[in-house]
């Protein structure tokens, strides 16, 4: 399950040791961040404990009205659990631009819903841009037809990209926001309005609900990149494999690790080469 909440906490900690108290009692494994500005998190169980995780945290006042997202896994996807405390719930590394209140951050996007968004493409067509909010790696497998991805590794790298002059040429058109679950494009769709982009939409929900409502009939092509074990979902039979293989440029979306433990940077392997080899390496360890 995948859900966060912008909102206005006054005691992270006390709200970090109630979560993780919980999901111990509970079962439940994954990663759940605070800061004073909300709560970031993704969590798997069994479907008994994860609905009872959900009925207690919607029981916080600031938390009840949180979206939270479902995926079919099988309880077991995430090794550990991790409850932190840190500066931001996504780390853009600005802390202090970014403003909350009761109804989410202060000067972000608008929200656009999966409906919203295909009514402003037969509306302005060529003129709307996708941006992606993730790291540059995950649309290797799948992403918005024609969208522009940042060259981001890691996400604080956004500030230095959008700072960098390459995308001043959007800042007049209606730029669309997308990330996995809705929260990066949130705080992006904000800084890109703090750094003079004028019309700025983000994905309500992200590309999970829009995949939910098109599947693979929209919009988006490939697959979702997911950081557990899965690695990957897909949302119907006949989507199109955009990912191909870093050492025979085959198609694949297989996501693996490379084998460099100072590296372990995300290449595409095809089964061919993964069985073939004895070791998997990117290309600046092999």
């Amino acid at each position: 399950m995948l859900f966060y909440k912008f909102t206005p906490l006054a005691d992270p900690d006390a709200i970090r040791l109630w979560q993780k108290t919980l999901c111990e009692d509970l079962g439940i494994t994954g990663r759940i961040l605070l800061s004073e500005h909300g709560i970031n998190a993704t969590v798997g169980g069994s479907l008994a404990a994860i609905k009872r995780y959900l009925r207690v945290t919607r029981e916080y006042p600031a938390f009840k009205d949180i979206d939270f997202k479902w995926s079919e896994g099988d309880g077991h996807d995430f090794p550990r659990l991790s409850v932190r405390v840190r500066d931001e719930i996504v780390t853009f590394g600005v802390p202090g631009e970014l403003k909350v209140d009761a109804n989410g951050v202060i000067g972000g996007g608008q929200h656009l819903s999966p409906t919203a968004l295909h009514e402003l493409v037969e509306q302005r067509g060529d003129d709307v841009v996708f941006f992606d909010g993730r790291n540059a790696f995950e649309a290797r497998i799948g992403k918005f037809r024609d969208a522009v991805v940042p060259e981001v590794k890691r996400t604080p790298d956004f500030i230095t990209e959008l700072e960098s002059g390459k995308y001043d040429h959007l800042k007049d058109k209606p730029v669309v926001t997308y990330c996995t679950g809705g929260i990066r494009c949130e705080v992006l769709s904000a800084l890109m309005k703090n750094r003079g982009f004028s019309e700025v939409y983000q994905l309500d929900g992200g590309i999970v609900r829009y995949c939910e409502k098109y599947r693979d009939k929209g919009l988006w092509d490939g697959t979702l990149y997911v950081f557990d074990k899965r690695l990957k979902m897909e949302f119907g039979p006949e989507h199109d494999v955009l990912g191909r293989c870093d050492y025979c440029d085959s198609p694949t979306e297989e996501f693996f690790n490379c084998d460099n433990n100072f590296c372990r940077d995300r290449i595409l392997v095809c089964d061919t080469c993964s069985q073939s080899r004895a070791n998997i390496l990117c290309s600046n360890c092999a």
